[in-house]
């Protein structure tokens, strides 16, 4: 064999080789985008890190289309009474939905192509102490630590509302400086509505993920309570309202759940025992919110779902009781979505939405540089585009007011999952509006010496001073691990919660 010859056959078993390797590439980018793109929006490759592609998102993902793998099991840790109950939902497969081969080509396309690390988000610099609100820190009981799972401010009754982990209920009264406990149940509390003549409060059932239905909802008078005849599935948000206008409220009910979950309505009937109604058959729902969207006269329901499919549904009212669901915003099953409020942001009369994304107490507990707020302007038609993006690794809350009386909207937003590396940790932003029309903010933190372990947060005329004041509240439950001089200070913590007075008006 000549050299010329040589070199020839040569040059062609390498393009072959690179043909075959371009090949399995290009297969596995299809399965990966035909696999992944089939229940959630297709995660981008490059918003995790290559170690927690191969060590936790694949395996999961491998269990779920029925890939068995010697080293991972799904039901790992759980109870025979949760495995028994996540093995009934089926979302473990045991048939598999492609082969082995299919599966190492699409483990390949995604390992070979993700990032070792994520890009260090340096868009947020320091922050300039705020002035406009004058910390108050304040103790609602006598245990160090704080267990707080539920917090409102009540404009009709101008106190606080606080529900904890232990299941009891407060009402502290800023201006008074007194605590009223008012109920105690026996799990933790996570919603509380007030009606004219009932109190409902919800109990998470089981704070941990799980698929146990064990959540409940209690009418609740004087003192004692009683549980309506139905078991939840770990509900995090309720809503009383008179959809079809015929005197009785109904109850929306939050099952966030786990592996599965729903969006739920309980309606009242002639004999004044409700009855269910599933709206969404879908995990993950967080919070809804009452509006018209289409001006049809009938009030609709928007909401927030996480776990997988994550966006923002409308369910529009068309009958009396009967809503048509549609998703009108989406993203990645990555964002950690969080909590949503829905407000008229740039005043031309239609609701836009702003989305917060940060819950990092799941199996990718890194920063992300896409973690933050989000400002979704409407176009008129319920149509959504991202105006507006505020980067904040582990946001989980905001609350937007007019809080300077200035005529635009200022937003306040808490992570619960910050950069603990970053000291002091930017868990709280206040960002005043400049210029609503360029989305123009001067951010603000705390005071160096106000730290804490942000869960939940409201606002309100707390102080009855005339204008919007902001509560944080601290949750010292471990759900990632915090640096220990931070967790023992707050372990050790004799304040629960933090009143921002707003010194606009003294």
């Amino acid at each position: 064999m000549n050299n010329s010859l040589f070199s020839c056959l040569a040059m062609l078993f390498l393009l072959t080789g690179i043909s075959c390797s371009n090949s399995e590439g290009t297969k596995g980018k299809v399965i990966y985008e035909a696999q992944c793109a089939s229940c959630h929006m297709l995660p981008a490759i490059q918003d995790l890190p290559k170690n927690l592609w191969k060590e936790k998102v694949l395996p999961e993902m491998g269990a779920r289309m029925g890939i068995r793998d010697s080293t991972y099991n799904p039901y790992k840790g759980y109870s025979f009474e949760e495995r028994y109950a996540a093995t009934r939902t089926g979302v473990y497969s045991v048939v598999p939905s492609i082969s082995k081969e299919e599966w190492r080509m699409l483990v390949e396309y995604v390992v070979s192509n993700a990032p070792d690390s994520l890009r260090k988000n340096d868009e947020v610099g320091s922050l300039k102490s705020i002035t406009q609100f004058l910390p108050h820190l304040v103790n609602v009981d006598s245990i160090r630590g704080s267990y707080i799972t539920f917090a409102e401010f009540d404009p009709k009754k101008d106190k606080m509302i606080t529900g904890d982990i232990r299941g009891r209920v407060l009402e502290y009264d800023a201006v008074k400086n007194t605590i009223e406990k008012k109920f105690t149940l026996d799990n933790a509390i996570t919603d509380l509505i007030e009606t004219d003549s009932t109190v409902y409060i919800t109990t998470v059932g089981i704070l941990e993920p799980s698929e146990i239905l064990a959540g409940k909802i209690h009418r609740a008078s004087k003192g004692s309570s009683v549980p309506l005849p139905f078991e939840f599935h770990r509900p995090v948000h309720t809503l009383a309202h008179d959809f079809n206008k015929n005197g009785n409220q109904e109850i929306v009910v939050c099952e966030f759940g786990n592996l599965t979950g729903q969006l739920s309505l309980l309606v009242k009937g002639n004999d004044s025992v409700f009855e269910k109604k599933i709206l969404l058959n879908h995990p993950g729902a967080l919070r809804t919110i009452v509006r018209d969207m289409d001006g049809n006269g009938k009030d609709d329901i928007i909401v927030m779902t996480a776990q997988g499919d994550e966006g923002i549904t409308i369910l529009y009212q068309f009958g009396d009781l009967d809503f048509r669901a549609e998703q009108v915003i989406r993203f990645s099953p990555l964002y950690g979505s969080s909590w949503f409020e829905v407000l008229d942001y740039d005043g031309d009369g239609d609701q836009d939405i702003i989305t917060v994304h940060g819950d990092n107490g799941d199996k990718t507990p890194v920063l992300k540089p896409y973690h933050g707020l989000r400002i979704h302007l409407n176009d008129g038609f319920n149509h959504f585009s991202e105006a507006f993006f505020y980067p904040l690794y582990g946001a989980t809350r905001s609350v937007s007011r007019d809080f300077d009386q200035d005529g635009d909207i200022d937003i306040a937003l808490i992570s619960t999952f910050p950069d603990y590396d970053s000291r002091p940790e930017k868990s709280f932003v206040y960002l005043e509006n400049i210029s609503s029309s360029d989305f123009s903010f001067q951010p603000y933190g705390l005071p160096e010496n106000v730290s804490g372990r942000w869960f939940l947060m409201d606002a309100g005329d707390v102080d009855k001073d005339g204008d919007e004041d902001i509560v944080l509240t601290c949750f010292t439950y471990s759900f990632t691990p915090v640096p220990e001089d931070l967790s023992k200070k707050w372990r050790e913590s004799d304040f629960d919660m933090v009143i921002l007075e707003n010194d606009l008006i003294d």
